[in-house]
């Protein structure tokens, strides 16, 4: 198994409760990853002296030359292994021996609701739900910490960026950019860098688990479509930070575009911890008809508000959609204190509602 996440979502901690007699090699440790690194068969040696029954190699981006001998190991011995990791972006630029499809990919995600039970919304956009944080009564000194370490452990170490300042100005940009168009040339304009290294700093972004691309339905039937992704990153603290934000108000349009991605996260977490092979979209047509999310081939689309009323405009991008479409649930998830039905069926629900529903599996 290979478990993927982002830095301090709990990783290393839940491989530590779940297998406390596995036998662990961190590689954040210098003097074992320096080792390991000059000769990687060492591995192999201290595996088949000790035969244990479990390996856990901690931070494998670090010495992706050990693959080599996860493989033979896995393939010679009965030793299994799970390795754990915050980077896929230098596995992938060395062209490291991926295990062949013997391995099982699982993403970790940050704390979500069902995992925090009586979940205070304000709280999780403010401070996000990385565990340190979302618990802390002051996570803005976590926050700074935290994007200063990932700049200097995953950006400086592994993407060899020459320009630190440009790609501290793109980070900020992008989090101002949460969620809109992807438009290369202007976060270029806005960072003093090219449109292909604002493209590589979003691959960066996404291979480092950071943000992620949510692209548009692109199958027209009448009205002519944008096909442009959108990018959002992967937690609401971090961009808050960013933006340099000491509060998001709740009534505000920033508090909109931060419930949108603070839901879209937990979709995508429970689709993976729920294994389901359902991907992300979103419509939106050229003269501006918009649903936030398409969930598998139209199973479910989702319009997100942070409003407490809801009114006809909101319902127009999914009444436009259903008129082509004819997606199987439409919802409208926002802040009204209880679930409706129009008489067109737009399923109207709080977001709590729409969180318990969605994590007791009775909506996709």
């Amino acid at each position: 198994m290979i478990l993927f996440g982002p830095r301090k979502t709990g990783k290393t901690t839940l491989l530590a409760q779940r297998y406390p007699d596995a036998l662990k090699y961190d590689l954040l440790l210098t003097e074992i990853r320096a080792e390991l690194k000059i000769r990687p068969s060492l591995l192999r040696e201290m595996v088949l002296e000790r035969k244990p029954e479990l390996v856990i190699l901690d931070e494998i981006q670090k010495v992706p030359e050990l693959l080599d001998e996860v493989h033979w190991l896995i393939e010679n011995t009965e030793t299994k292994f799970i390795l754990c990791g915050s980077s896929s972006r230098k596995l992938k630029r060395g062209a490291a021996n991926l295990l062949g499809g013997r391995a099982l990919r699982v993403d970790l995600f940050p704390l979500v609701s069902a995992e925090i039970g009586d979940l205070n919304l304000q709280k999780g956009i403010h401070a996000g739900m990385i565990p340190q944080h979302y618990l802390s009564r002051n996570p803005d000194r976590f926050l700074k910490a935290y994007v200063d370490q990932y700049i200097q452990e995953e950006i400086i170490e592994e993407s060899q960026i020459r320009k630190l300042q440009s790609f501290y100005r793109f980070l900020e940009t992008a989090a101002l950019m949460n969620g809109e168009l992807l438009n290369y040339a202007k976060v270029g304009s806005d960072c003093g860098v090219s449109p292909k290294t604002v493209r590589e700093y979003y691959q960066i972004l996404e291979d480092t688990l950071i943000g992620f691309s949510l692209l548009p339905w692109t199958n027209v039937k009448t009205r002519k479509l944008i096909e442009t992704a959108k990018f959002y990153l992967f937690d609401t603290g971090v961009i808050r930070h960013l933006k340099e934000l000491p509060q998001v108000p709740n009534k505000s349009r920033e508090f909109g575009n931060f419930f949108e991605t603070f839901l879209i996260n937990e979709i995508r977490a429970y689709i993976a911890y729920s294994n389901l092979s359902l991907k992300l979209s979103f419509w939106r047509t050229t003269s501006d008809f918009e649903v936030d999310l398409i969930v598998g081939k139209m199973q479910v689309a989702i319009e997100f508000k942070s409003s407490q009323r809801v009114g006809s405009g909101e319902l127009g991008g999914l009444r436009a959609l259903k008129e082509e479409h004819s997606p199987s649930l439409l919802l409208l998830v926002c802040q009204v204190t209880e679930p409706r039905l129009t008489e067109d069926g737009i399923r109207i629900l709080p977001f709590q509602d729409f969180l318990k529903r969605m994590w007791a599996g009775e909506l996709f």
